[in-house]
């Protein structure tokens, strides 16, 4: 029965920006769990294409979509695409985003704007086409990727954290509207991860390889594989119940105000 309760074999996946990074990290975990992945993008076709000769590699089930999450017509002939291609869409990951460091007083408004647009703007656009046919169906699950700046504010990161705390919010009012079609919508908040992007960091005696080090309970960066668990558990029937709810996978930074710097 516990098996069972994790199985997500046989459901069709919709991971936004899944050609690479967390993204692609939960779409591989649902995919080796026997999931089929539906790959987005929208940079380009070759990403998309690389994409799933990863997937494809480790005999996932995968197939590429490329459309501008933030474009409603291109979301709404994505999703009918998608549906009578590939199958019914079961799951959706909200994962696409951008961030853009710096500092407020020098943010330019279409920057702030932008993020917001495809951060918290395309979720609601994405979510909205493809839970109308959840409704339907009386089922589906959405995870929204939220962050860590969901609860925190951090120097340079005014926008992201505007948009995550945002989606923090139309995480619980999506679950409000839509838990009554059996409809379970949460978030996954990742902490600091080891991914390409954060290689150039991610040594020794650099200041905040250090500051993260030191402020994780857990001593290290997170392993994007670390976020498989969560996208199973909140893509399954072991959530059925769960509603609205953002789980952090941080190695328990928010769990702590951290340490005095001469604490071992």
């Amino acid at each position: 029965m516990s098996v069972e309760l994790f199985n997500v074999k046989g459901k069709v996946a919709l991971v936004t920006g899944s050609t690479h990074g967390l993204g692609m990290a939960m779409a591989r975990g649902l995919g080796l769990a026997g999931a089929t992945i539906i790959v987005n993008g929208n940079s380009s076709q070759e990403k998309i294409d690389n994409a799933l000769k990863i997937y494809k590699s480790e005999g996932i089930n995968a197939f590429g979509y490329k459309f501008n999450v933030t474009v409603e017509a291109d979301v709404i002939e994505a999703v009918s695409k998608i549906e009578t291609e590939v199958g019914p869409i079961d799951i959706l990951i909200n994962n696409a985003g951008i961030i853009k460091r710096t500092p407020l007083l020098d943010m330019e408004v279409a920057d702030f704007k932008e993020v917001i647009d495809i951060d918290l703007v395309s979720p609601f656009i994405v979510s909205k086409h493809v839970v109308k046919n959840m409704v339907i169906r009386n089922q589906g699950k959405v995870i929204n990727i939220c962050s860590m700046m969901s609860e925190l504010g951090r120097n340079n990161v005014g926008a992201y954290a505007a948009a995550k705390g945002g989606l923090k919010m139309l995480t619980q009012n999506m679950a409000t509207e839509w838990a009554k079609y059996n409809i379970q919508v949460n978030g996954i908040g990742p902490g600091y991860f080891a991914t390409s992007q954060t290689e150039p960091i991610r040594v020794d005696g650099h200041p905040f390889n250090d500051f993260i080090i030191n402020r994780t309970p857990a001593a290290k960066w997170g392993d994007p594989d670390d976020l498989a668990g969560a996208a199973i558990f909140l893509s399954s029937k072991a959530s059925d119940f769960v509603n609205g709810h953002v789980l952090y996978v941080d190695g328990g930074i928010l769990a702590t105000i951290g340490k005095p710097t001469n604490e071992n």
